[in-house]
């Protein structure tokens, strides 16, 4: 059973919006990326939007794109990252986790064990995000089979037809998009129109509508609140921590400098990446409260 009413009905009942960080799991490598996602929940995350590394993320900007080459690189797989996913949901049994994979994963192993090991590993909802809502009957069902929200995309300015089939389609949440874009781009995510998409949306009785894409700041996190949304997703912004971080991990890791100096270096830059996680995450969930 999916956790996100709840989650919903409790920062209703609080006056508080959803935040939710992205991040890939296995960047710069899976023990690392547990300790992120970690330290993202310390920092008050409402629920998390884990990505799985993937060859050719089409709708990502550089940055997350870094982040997939990075944890290709460590090795990572779609079983690895599952791996990850359920030692965190045994931790934290209540916390509604997404997670965000290409198209070609489900398609490679098909739709039924896709969608059954993500149930299985704890998963609340699967947003795919090159697949249109035009093509996702048959995500839908398999999903609906296995336990897990489909959760689609609403595209910016979309046509009425086009909100109401994401609005029909989607549970768990709809992924409002900020702008026309790949992710992490320079342009500031936007709110224009997002008032009127989020209304179209909730008179199809959609699921609770978050905003994507640019959101890197607190103060476009309140904006994205103050226009209708109920929540905001950040994902380069949080990625871009990681990043700074990485090549000191990945050389502490490595072994090059040998014994016990290694294991010191990884255990500060691991401590300074977790420390500004968690500040990023505290500021960011501060600023979906009604102050």
């Amino acid at each position: 059973m999916s956790r996100y009413p709840a989650m919903f009905a409790a920062l209703k009942e609080r006056g508080e919006g959803a935040f939710v960080p992205f991040v890939m799991v296995g960047d710069p490598d899976p023990t690392t990326s547990e300790a992120v996602i970690e330290a993202l929940i310390a920092g008050g995350a409402d629920a998390l939007e884990l990505g799985v590394p993937f060859t050719d993320p089409v709708a990502d900007g550089p940055t997350i794109q870094k982040a997939h080459v990075r944890a290709l690189a460590a090795g990572a797989g779609f079983s690895d990252c599952l791996e990850v996913v359920a030692r965190v949901r045994r931790r934290h049994p209540q916390l509604p986790i997404g997670m965000l994979i290409y198209g070609n994963v489900p398609f490679a192993m098909g739709l039924e064990r896709f969608y059954t090991e993500c149930a299985q590993a704890g998963i609340d909802s699967v947003l795919l995000p090159d697949v249109p809502i035009r093509e996702s009957a048959l995500f839908s069902r398999a999903a609906e089979e296995a336990g897990i929200d489909a959760v689609y995309i609403a595209p910016p300015s979309a046509a009425a037809e086009t909100l109401d089939a994401v609005a029909a389609a989607s549970r768990g949440y709809v992924y409002a998009v900020s702008r026309v874009g790949v992710t992490g781009t320079e342009r500031a995510s936007s709110t224009v129109g997002l008032a009127e998409s989020v209304e179209r949306l909730r008179a199809d009785s959609a699921a609770p509508v978050m905003l994507g894409f640019g959101i890197s700041t607190p103060a476009q996190v309140a904006e994205a609140i103050a226009a209708g949304a109920d929540g905001a997703i950040s994902g380069s912004a949080t990625v871009k921590i990681v990043e700074r971080f990485a090549p000191e991990i990945v050389a502490a890791t490595s072994g090059d400098n040998g014994g016990r100096g290694n294991e010191e270096r990884r255990h500060y830059a691991l401590g300074a990446l977790r420390s500004e996680l968690v500040a990023f995450t505290a500021t960011m969930k501060d600023a979906t409260r009604r102050h």
